[in-house]
């Protein structure tokens, strides 16, 4: 009788199956959930301050009588906006820059290595600060604060791949037939560096909505009374005895985000 071999799932596939419906699951909640209880994250209703769940705000009532439900919503949608938007043009950025810079090689490798490291030598959160204090309180002042934080890393990457590929047999193969620029780097950078962009794209998506929420958390990120994460947290926190549950609601809907981003990110094969 012959043995039937079971060959188990890699792990990272489970840990990538648990990340996307982490993030799924966030991402249904802020676009349907409005949609099945529809109501104004604005709206307040001093009567009902840190009143319990009821069917017009399955999540109770904040401190100034706003739904805890329709705000959460809200901000699940505008950080992750903010941030997937940083992440794109950090990315696009790093890529280009990097590619080309392997490219040339020369002065303008040193030029903008330089650069990224002068930047990288600098606290991220150091820069964004920069940006917010001259456009204040914004989602544009966030979004060019974090791309000019997250550009570095892509712009690392993208490099370091661009110089193993572009010495490789295969490219001077192929340059030696004629073929252009475009080509390589369709044909043999894109493929190699697409796995590791992708992995800094989930990890950097993640860095970015940890710090808008860190500022708001300190007072420094958006401003009242727009709906965010950590300015949610920094709101109902005197209020934790009272209403532990209004709380926890911005604290678990960004720790399951962060969580799924994460798994991910380090599930993928680089």
């Amino acid at each position: 009788m012959t043995d039937v071999v079971m060959i188990p799932r890699p792990a990272g596939h489970a840990t990538r199956c648990t990340g996307g419906v982490l993030v799924a699951a966030v991402l249904i909640f802020s676009l349907i959930g409005p949609l099945a209880v529809p109501g104004d994250p604005f709206a307040q209703s001093l009567m009902k301050a840190l009143s319990g769940a009821e069917p017009g705000a399955p999540l109770g009532y904040d401190h100034l009588g706003r739904s805890i439900f329709h705000r959460l919503a809200h901000a699940l949608r505008l950080s992750p906006a903010i941030a997937i938007a940083a992440v794109l043009t950090a990315g696009l950025g790093g890529l280009v820059l990097g590619t080309w810079a392997a490219a040339r090689g020369g002065w303008t490798d040193r030029i903008l290595t330089t650069l990224a490291d002068a930047l990288l030598a600098l606290p991220g959160l150091l820069l964004v600060l920069i940006v917010l204090a001259i456009v204040p309180g914004t989602a544009l002042g966030f979004w060019a604060g974090l791309s000019l934080v997250l550009w570095v890393e892509f712009f690392r990457l993208s490099r370091a791949a661009t110089h193993e590929v572009l010495a490789s047999p295969a490219v001077q193969a192929t340059r030696l037939l004629g073929f252009g620029p475009t080509y390589v780097f369709r044909t043999h950078i894109w493929p190699e560096i697409a796995p590791m962009m992708l992995t800094a794209a989930a990890f950097g998506t993640a860095t970015a909505i940890m710090v808008i929420a860190a500022l708001g958390f300190v007072h420094v990120g958006m401003r009242a009374p727009t709906p965010e994460l950590g300015l949610m947290m920094v709101e109902l926190l005197p209020y934790w005895r009272e209403a532990p549950m209004a709380l926890l609601s911005p604290v678990i809907a960004t720790f399951a985000l962060l969580l799924g981003l994460t798994l991910l990110a380090g599930s993928r094969e680089t």
